[in-house]
């Protein structure tokens, strides 16, 4: 039986969201075929996500130091271990977040602060760091009013391009991005686009049902 960590960025409620009916969709899915496997939630906007901040840096010095922490300390980098280790006892990962502002919203990078950690998640060498997390999979669905996956505004698409940085930074190389894009840029095509989206998702399903790890 498989854990799969269902990773949500985005205040809207389902309904008011294309990234998250597409991402219930494909969730929907994997579930009808993998009835077995676990799924687990984790809304980013619903959850304390604790910030690197002076509280964090200075506890992390302090533990480097085998110095005691304080109260808030405590709490603070207790929470970040709880997050840490939900996300190690994941097999598989669905982050579905809308694009804002060419980028991802701040609760998800506050996020992977908490889980691209040194010695849990990679680790330094002598060639240069190693993503540890070999065997696990990811799927990215990704709502985006204008059209980014051609033309001229590929250019200008950074948050899909740093989460699949980040996972393979950490060891996960099979990775599937699923968009949804040009709202915004065609209104008349709305449903179109939430149509195509749904099928490309349940299309994707096949691929992150496999136990055996794609090496792309």
């Amino acid at each position: 039986m498989a854990k799969v960590l269902y990773i949500t960025a985005n205040p809207k409620a389902v309904e008011e969201s294309f990234g998250l009916q597409v991402g219930e969709h494909f969730i929907e899915k994997y579930q009808e075929e993998n009835s077995g496997d676990r799924v687990e939630r984790l809304d980013l906007y619903k959850e304390y996500i604790p910030l690197i901040d002076e509280t964090v840096l200075g506890a992390w010095g302090k533990l480097q130091k085998g110095q005691p922490l304080n109260e808030e300390e405590e709490a603070i980098t207790s929470r970040m271990n709880q997050l840490l280790e939900q996300f190690l006892e994941a097999d598989k990962y669905v982050f579905v977040t809308p694009m804002w502002n060419l980028s991802y919203p701040p609760k998800l990078k506050a996020f992977i602060d908490n889980i691209a950690i040194a010695g849990k998640t990679f680790k330094y060498t002598e060639e240069g760091p190693q993503g540890l997390l070999t065997d696990k999979k990811v799927v990215h669905v990704q709502a985006r009013g204008g059209v980014y996956s051609e033309g001229p505004a590929m250019d200008f698409e950074f948050a899909d391009k740093y989460l699949r940085g980040i996972m393979g930074f950490i060891g996960i190389t099979d990775y599937t991005h699923i968009p949804v894009e040009g709202m915004n840029q065609y209104p008349d095509r709305v449903g179109e686009i939430l149509s195509e989206a749904k099928d490309t998702a349940a299309a994707a399903v096949e691929g992150f049902s496999k136990d055996k790890v794609s090496q792309l």
